[in-house]
């Protein structure tokens, strides 16, 4: 079996964010804790520059924190759209990233805030994405992602997400720039291990 090299660099994601979790479980100075969000999430997007169309769908987001706040999240979001701008034509996008992630959130405060940057892969499926020598209907690219939000907990073990919000960058094939730059938002609700 192949692996391409966004492929092994998920893999390497996985294996670090597993190894980051197995260490901070063993850390003296602060017990680590896992964290899974389930997200609701729209998506402002563009085919090329001028063309913008939104985006529905949602996300998993796994983040194990190890050591004062600092710690490492996978996020994986599938999204969807029926007519991708003036084209017509549909997009599904699927996007695996992952990276570090820092929280902040005060002794018995109800409220924390996080700041992450995180980078994998981005899979399109069911569109068309021109090409030599002729357009598909799949392609994938690298996917780089950075922003934050807040979490308002409801209980020791559950949080409202009250705020999700990344820049997405992503570079399909599109007929001029083969760049994308997006805006997603989210909200829903996160299941704390502590």
């Amino acid at each position: 079996m192949r692996i391409s090299k966004s492929g092994r660099v998920l893999l390497a994601g996985v294996y670090i964010l597993a190894g980051v979790m197995c260490w901070g479980q063993r850390s003296s100075e602060a017990r680590g804790s896992l964290d899974v969000a389930i997200l609701y999430n729209p998506l402002l997007t563009n085919v090329v520059s001028a063309n913008r169309f939104t985006m529905q769908g949602g996300t998993i987001q796994v983040h194990g924190q190890f050591f004062h706040g600092w710690g490492t999240v996978a996020d994986v979001s599938v999204l969807h759209t029926s007519s991708g701008g003036s084209s017509g034509t549909g997009l599904d996008l699927v996007t695996t990233t992952f990276g570090p992630r820092y929280t902040w959130a005060r002794a018995h405060d109800r409220f924390s805030f996080f700041g992450q940057a995180t980078v994998g892969e981005v899979n399109g499926i069911n569109s068309v994405f021109p090409g030599q020598p002729a357009a598909g209907s799949t392609a994938n690219s690298i996917a780089y992602q950075a922003g934050g939000g807040v979490s308002v907990f409801l209980s020791r073990r559950v949080a409202l997400r009250a705020l999700d919000a990344e820049w997405l960058r992503t570079q399909l094939p599109n007929s001029t720039t083969n760049v994308q730059n997006s805006l997603r938002l989210g909200a829903g609700v996160v299941f704390r291990s502590r």
